[in-house]
């Protein structure tokens, strides 16, 4: 819906500048056909607008012609259909041709009022030269003419500038819009771009205390893990420091026997004294073989 409303938007500025470009380039004309026939029917300044002010009103209406060249470019591809778009810019060619003829034109109608003024000024000087009553009304006219001639001059002039420093005035005003156009344009993306850096960096500090959390579990893996290893390596050196006591003590206590035996000078057989006894139980069995089974 918003789109299609666009799009009559569009069309109606359209028709819209055609009709001041209508306007416009009529007035103009008009104005360039006063400065041709400029001079023509004067007598001592009878002219009711001068020369000046109407180059001036000329060169307003070629200005506004130019403003409305530019207006129509910047809408004709903003048409909804191509035939429109492809008609509008026939039409603008048409345009920029008319403006040109309308330049050329005005050229030649100040070099036709100069001629005229020309001519004007000779007769006049006749006139002056001639004397009579003609003559003296003619002088009369002139003089009293003069000064509301300049005046009517200077404030033209005073005008146009004034116009001139508006006109400067909105081609900056809209320079200035375009900028902060295109500013809001860079501080928007900027924006999406922080958005996006920043949903970034919520997920790389979410990885890292992930991963902080994981390196604290292994770190409290490897400390029990290590605890437990050190726990089993003590229990089987104390095993180890038992069991060599142990075969301290047994081999301690058969070299007793033996020494003892010697000394008696008892003959009887080793393996029936340890079996008459109740020392060292089953000595037939080796002494390491039984040291390895308890170990």
């Amino acid at each position: 819906m918003m789109c299609k409303w666009d799009m009559d938007e569009v069309v109606v500025q359209v028709e819209k500048t055609k009709r001041e470009w209508d306007d416009a380039y009529e007035k103009t004309f008009e104005h360039i056909l006063a400065i041709q026939e400029y001079g023509k029917s004067r007598r001592g300044g009878e002219e009711k607008i001068s020369l000046q002010r109407l180059n001036g009103l000329a060169q307003d209406g070629l200005s506004l012609l130019n403003s409305l060249q530019f207006n129509l470019d910047l809408l004709a591809p903003q048409l909804p259909s191509d035939d429109q778009v492809q008609s509008t810019q026939s039409l603008l060619e048409t345009w920029k041709n008319q403006y040109q003829s309308l330049r050329v034109n005005l050229r030649s109608a100040n070099l036709k009022a100069k001629d005229n003024m020309r001519k004007a000024a000779q007769q006049e000087r006749e006139l002056l030269l001639g004397g009579g009553t003609e003559s003296t009304d003619l002088r009369r006219k002139r003089q009293a003419n003069a000064g509301v001639t300049s005046d009517a001059e200077s404030i033209t002039e005073s005008l146009r500038r004034s116009r001139q420093l508006m006109v400067q005035e909105v081609e900056r005003s809209t320079n200035t819009l375009v900028a902060f156009d295109e500013s809001t344009g860079v501080l928007k993306k900027a924006e999406s771009e922080y958005k996006g850096h920043r949903s970034l960096l919520s997920r790389t500090r979410n990885l890292l205390s992930t991963m902080q959390r994981q390196d604290v579990i292994d770190r409290v893996i490897l400390i029990i893990g290590f605890s437990l290893f050190v726990c089993a390596v003590l229990y089987v050196v104390s095993k180890r420091i038992g069991i060599l006591k142990l075969q301290q003590m047994a081999t301690a206590a058969i070299k007793a026997q033996l020494a003892g035996k010697a000394a008696n000078g008892d003959a009887m057989p080793l393996g029936q004294e340890f079996d008459g006894g109740n020392t060292v139980p089953n000595v037939g069995i080796p002494l390491q073989q039984r040291l390895h089974d308890e170990l």
